[in-house]
């Protein structure tokens, strides 16, 4: 028999156990071609040129990470089948078979099976782009006609790099195949399967697992100033450590500690599946580790999604709190402008504050100048922008910092000395409700006592804010060349006037991220359950001649289907508990990044995932039973 022939007889025959693999790789492949679609299609250009070119930016980092992605996840599923193979292999050897023949039939068999799923990524791709993009316009808020058309080079740069991904692999698996020897490849499937693991190691483990993890949640939520992206890095790094080492030593630790216990051990029947998890545990805490980190990864891109889309509304709404704003030293311009504006003003105020030029020695991000309000000045321009206004009044050498509404913050920290003008003044508080609108972003604006201003007023040099929110936008455009014309013929002239036109929409690009980020999710959460069940599915095929052993034994089919639910209950569940205390963290210091609020997200992503392992476990139950014959 040729080889091609026995290596399509053994893909038919084990169709079943690549399923998972097929479609998890189609399914990454079907999101990887439509975001490459997006590049090249035109739906996106309704946002304008600059902000397509961002979009398109960011759809080549996402599809970076799915790229890499999808290759340690084609790692990881080449390696378990090649596991698997390898006994089945050995035997080849001992019927005459040289292994560079065994090897060229698992590359046939493994391009099958990368072929088929490539094929279903593309055939799914093409025909779910219009939902695609019908779901990304969607959530943009854009209303276009659809192209429903998929161009041949996504299809072609899609097929490329899986094609080069998973051939790397074949041809390691090759490699692999060809310089082992038949003891190798007979002993492989059994290597470190049932082996009870030293405590004093399992205890070092959980000291240092924990240790790392701690570390890693404490770096991922302390306050920091400009080093905070630094520790977001640290942190994503020793969460990932820690998640290893805790699999690796905290949760078998405890598995031996509830088997020692024998009162609690030998009661409904907890000894078979419970040994199962210690005989077990150093094969396998890699995939459950792993499983956990792709879970939280896939929290924490949904709360990035939610992030960004609310960031996008605050940037929105903060610079339109007004339409137009001067900043002058002529008082007479606020009601002039507001005559000019008429019968289109919606509401209007307006602040006397103080100048200040900046010294050597200052610190924050005024090195040109400050500006300063007094409090009651900021509340009363509080009361006439309907705007909410909680601070207390400053004392004596503090101050408020009225900050943006930034896209990603590089500090957290909203306290602390700030030297103004050569003063030391103690920051008790940042706020980032938009009293000052656009003014608000571009310079360092402080708000202290009344008794303070008008000190600082005898120093500095006292301006006049004038702010106005239109009700109709389309005067817009009437208005502000009337406005122009205002502020450039005031006599003495020091005049600036801010006009934020309501239909921009240079940041439309950064509502793109939510549902990208949606996507995200969805591929590495449905990826999270496709490792744990084809896992599942590899244990139950090396675990069938043991459960008939047991059957022949007398133990009830019953008790032996309890005991598989329980162990995969417990496999599913500690994956799913590490990924929920860790997703916490991750969110929060997310949360603290982008100023805004997401233990919702949280909550509803830790829930969603909750449901998927509930699905992927129903599926790898059925399945361990049907495959080990129980």
């Amino acid at each position: 028999m040729r080889m091609t022939k026995l290596a399509f007889l053994n893909f038919k025959s084990g169709a079943r156990n690549f399923l998972w693999l097929i479609v998890s790789l189609a399914f990454t492949v079907m999101i990887f071609l439509n975001f490459v679609n997006l590049i090249y299609s035109d739906a996106l250009m309704e946002l304008g040129e600059h902000n397509k070119n961002y979009v398109d930016i960011i759809i080549q980092v996402l599809c970076f990470i799915l790229g890499v992605f999808s290759f340690f996840y084609i790692w990881y599923a080449t390696n378990v089948f090649l596991t698997r193979r390898k006994k089945e292999i050995g035997i080849y050897i001992f019927m005459g078979l040289s292994g560079e023949k065994i090897g060229k039939m698992y590359m046939i068999e493994s391009a099958l099976t990368g072929i088929t799923a490539l094929v279903l990524g593309l055939l799914f791709g093409t025909l779910t782009t219009g939902l695609f993009q019908m779901i990304l316009l969607t959530a943009l808020d854009m209303e276009i006609i659809i192209d429903f058309h998929v161009k041949l080079m996504p299809i072609v740069i899609t097929g490329i790099v899986y094609a080069v991904i998973y051939s790397i692999f074949v041809w390691k698996g090759y490699w692999n195949i060809a310089r082992s020897s038949v003891l190798d490849m007979i002993s492989a499937a059994k290597r470190n399967e049932y082996v009870r693991q030293n405590s004093i190691l399992l205890f070092l483990k959980t000291i240092l697992g924990c240790g790392v993890l701690g570390s890693g949640y404490y770096m991922a939520v302390k306050d920091a100033g400009q080093e905070l992206l630094g520790n977001v890095m640290i942190a994503v790094v020793l969460v990932t450590i820690g998640v290893y080492l805790l699999f690796g030593g905290l949760i078998p630790l405890v598995f031996q500690r509830m088997a020692a216990h024998k009162a609690f051990l030998y009661q409904k029947q907890r000894n078979l599946w419970i040994n199962q998890m210690i005989f077990r545990m150093k094969k396998n805490y890699r995939t459950y580790a792993m499983a956990s980190v792709l879970a939280l990864s896939a929290v924490t891109a949904l709360a990035t999604g939610f992030a960004m889309k609310n960031r996008y509304d605050n940037i929105v709404s903060f610079e339109n709190t007004y339409t137009f704003q001067f900043l002058t030293n002529q008082e007479s311009i606020g009601e002039q402008a507001a005559a000019i504006i008429g019968d289109s003003l919606l509401y209007q105020g307006g602040v006397p504050i103080v100048m200040l030029k900046a010294e050597d020695g200052d610190s924050g991000w005024g090195r040109s100048g400050y500006l300063m309000v007094s409090w009651s000045g900021l509340r009363e321009l509080a009361a006439a922008a309907r705007l909410e206004f909680d601070l207390e009044e400053p004392g004596e050498n503090e101050v408020i910092s009225l900050s943006n509404m930034p896209l990603l913050s590089l500090t957290n920290e909203e306290r602390g000395t700030r030297i103004i003008a050569g003063r030391s003044y103690e920051q008790i508080m940042t706020t980032r409700v938009p009293y000052f609108g656009y003014l608000q972003e571009q310079g360092s604006i402080y708000a202290v006592s009344d008794t303070e201003y008008e000190q600082l007023a005898s120093e500095g040099e006292e301006l006049y804010t004038f702010h106005y929110r239109i009700s109709n936008p389309a005067d817009f455009e009437r208005i502000k060349e009337a406005l122009n014309v205002l502020s450039s013929n005031t006599e003495e002239n020091y005049t600036g006037r801010v006009a934020i036109d309501p239909y921009n929409n240079d940041i439309g690009w950064i509502k793109a991220l939510y549902p990208f980020c949606i996507f995200l999710f969805m591929v590495f959460a449905m990826a999270s359950g496709c490792i744990m069940l084809m896992k599942v599915i590899n244990d139950s095929v090396e675990e069938k001649p043991r459960y008939e052993v047991l059957g022949k034994l007398g133990i009830d089919r019953k008790i032996l289907r309890r005991s598989v639910a329980c162990e995969l209950a417990a496999a599913y569940g500690s994956s799913f508990l590490v990924m929920a205390v860790s997703s916490y963290f991750s969110v929060l210091a997310l949360a603290k990044t982008m100023f805004t609020n997401l233990i919702s997200v949280n909550i509803v992503s830790v829930l969603v995932i909750f449901a998927i392992f509930v699905v992927f476990y129903l599926c790898s139950l059925t399945a361990y039973q049907k495959t080990a014959g129980i």
